[in-house]
């Protein structure tokens, strides 16, 4: 297999952050390449998604997906956000079912990992880029976020210097861990939820 430079080989673009994107066609552009990559992700994870097929796939030229993702870990990145948005659209159609914040929470942990086991290819590609990346992600503090909405409501908020967001983020980074041990075969949905219900009940008392 040829692998691919991670980096573009533009060099006023290499090593940057992504350029904004504003425009209606550029917005399209940009989620025809973000879909593309997560189709070829699930298929045969992050090796499969050499930027140069992402692009053939995607019906753009190379530099015009460099110029859109600097290198392929900001485009894993990408991909991760993109799926944030899904789970984050499920929970707003679907506000998550339990008595407690500890439930509640648990519900759109269990939500996040039935969209992962769908897709495992993809699934292991976006948790090896959250572990290897050093492309910052937001991952951590998107899923607390998910997390305090859930536990507390929608319109309430909880400050950053709020211990309640030490302890979600310790329960995000619990089922991060939970699922890599689920993709390698070492648990199942059920014991991992199961777990997930218990860590949950003990720190998510507010």
């Amino acid at each position: 297999m040829t692998v691919e430079p991670t980096s573009a080989p533009i060099p006023e673009t290499a090593g940057s952050e992504p350029r904004p994107v504003r425009s209606r066609s550029q917005l399209e552009r940009r989620k025809r390449i973000i879909k593309a990559a997560a189709a070829l992700a699930s298929r045969g994870g992050v090796e499969a998604m050499q930027m140069r097929t992402v692009a053939e796939r995607a019906g753009v030229a190379l530099g015009t997906l460099y110029r859109y993702f600097p290198s392929k870990m900001d485009l894993v990145v990408a991909v991760v956000g993109e799926e944030l948005d899904v789970l984050e659209g499920s929970i707003d159609k679907r506000p998550p079912h339990g008595a407690t914040p500890a439930e509640r929470a648990v519900d759109v942990l269990a939500r996040a990992t039935r969209g992962l086991i769908r897709e495992p290819e993809l699934a292991e590609a976006l948790i090896r880029a959250l572990l290897l990346s050093d492309v910052r992600t937001g991952f951590g503090e998107r899923m607390t976020n998910l997390l305090a909405r859930a536990a507390i409501g929608p319109g309430a908020e909880i400050p950053a210097g709020d211990p309640r967001r030490v302890l979600l983020r310790a329960l995000a980074g619990l089922w991060t861990i939970e699922m890599i041990e689920l993709l390698h075969g070492r648990g199942t949905v059920e014991e991992i939820t199961e777990r997930l219900e218990i860590v949950a009940a003990r720190l998510i008392d507010f």
